[in-house]
């Protein structure tokens, strides 16, 4: 309890019985430390205390201090600099985070933990690469769907399923390639990415062909060809593709959403799933 005499008591306002009747209301019922504690008299020995400049280093005990039994832990955490924030604009941080990235899984954790795209927020999943690495043919699709979404998976749902069979005309499974969409995350609504939010994305999509390095690029969609290679000549071919990966021979096709919707588009598709097959087989590109 605080011991304190009348008369600072009567400064205070309240007579003691007053002062202790408030204290059992505020729930003051119980003495923590094991001697009274006067308050009004602590101030005095810390204004004493820089007489010990050679004193070790460490705050001085003050009267009422608790032992140190009974003082936290330090928290190590606390004593670290705090780190600086990655600078620039959101594309210009994708660029930076995508290009310390050194490995796929160490790409896919960059892209998990990137907060500078509106579009993580809306999104179920992030939507990563597929397929084997080392297959030496990367396919390229449209912005996550629905079912991608959800899934956390490329070319998912009944596009998947076409996939999987187009591929099969032509004896390829899909877990022999690479498979990736053009961004990770779905916008909202299935609406196509602005230019600002492709201009944060694609960086990630740079990095993983670089180090994916695949021999041959797939591009299904018009959107991811556009993003890809803006100036590409119209039909069914191969054409370089030239980035900060190098060069590689790709092949656009029409996207898979758009093949479901319209048959005539599968002449086109058709076409370009058997020059693939023929650059499979060694018999060239071009």
């Amino acid at each position: 309890m605080v011991a304190e005499s009348r008369a600072d008591v009567q400064h205070c306002g309240m007579d003691a019985l007053a002062l202790l009747n408030l204290q059992i209301a505020w729930g003051a019922d119980e003495a923590l430390l094991e001697a009274p504690l006067d308050r009004f008299t602590i101030a005095a020995p810390r204004a004493a205390a820089p007489a010990a400049a050679s004193a070790p280093a460490g705050p001085a005990p003050v009267r009422g201090d608790p032992p140190d039994r009974f003082r936290p832990p330090a928290d190590p955490l606390r004593e670290l600099p705090a780190q600086e924030p990655p600078r620039g604009n959101p594309a210009e941080r994708a660029l930076s985070l995508a290009l310390q990235a050194e490995t796929l899984p160490a790409l896919r954790a960059a892209i998990e933990s990137f907060d500078g795209c509106a579009l993580r927020q809306t999104a179920s999943h992030t939507v990563f690469a597929a397929g084997d690495p080392a297959a030496g043919v990367l396919a390229i699709g449209d912005p996550p769907g629905a079912e991608e979404d959800r899934s956390g998976q490329p070319f998912a749902g009944a596009e998947g399923a076409f996939l999987d069979r187009m591929l099969a005309s032509i004896g390829v499974q899909r877990d022999t390639l690479l498979l990736t969409p053009l961004i990770p995350w779905r916008p909202p609504g299935g609406r196509p990415p602005s230019a600002p939010e492709l201009a944060i994305c694609l960086p990630f999509l740079h990095r993983l062909i670089a180090l994916a390095d695949p021999r041959l690029i797939v591009i299904f969609g018009t959107l991811p060809a556009r993003a890809l290679h803006p100036g590409r000549r119209r039909g069914v071919a191969w054409v370089d593709l030239s980035g900060p990966w190098g060069t590689r021979p790709s092949l656009a096709l029409p996207g898979l959403s758009a093949l479901l919707k319209t048959p005539t588009l599968r002449r086109d598709a058709w076409k370009g799933l058997r020059l693939l097959r023929r650059a499979l087989d060694g018999a060239g590109t071009h």
